[in-house]
């Protein structure tokens, strides 16, 4: 099963995130498909590159995660 969620990059003391598309058992640091997006934690800006894509792939079945679909929800991203 397909799952988008999000994966820590960035240094110490500075996350930084992508949203990625994963096998739900694999690591999402090393193991995603394709990266859809980012979210800096810091300045509080979140981005999906496509939502068409996002769209796409949770029509095929691929879950979002929790904090994923809340994010979007403050961002008014609709799916």
């Amino acid at each position: 099963m397909l799952k988008i969620r999000l994966s820590r990059a960035g240094k110490r003391n500075s996350p930084f995130f992508r949203v990625v598309l994963t096998e739900h058992s694999a690591a999402a640091k090393h193991g995603y498909k394709e990266v859809l997006g980012f979210y800096n934690p810091l300045s509080k800006e979140f981005k999906i590159k496509d939502v068409e894509k996002v769209k796409l792939y949770t029509s095929h079945g691929a879950q979002l995660s929790p904090r994923v679909l809340k994010l979007m929800q403050t961002n008014q991203i609709a799916l």
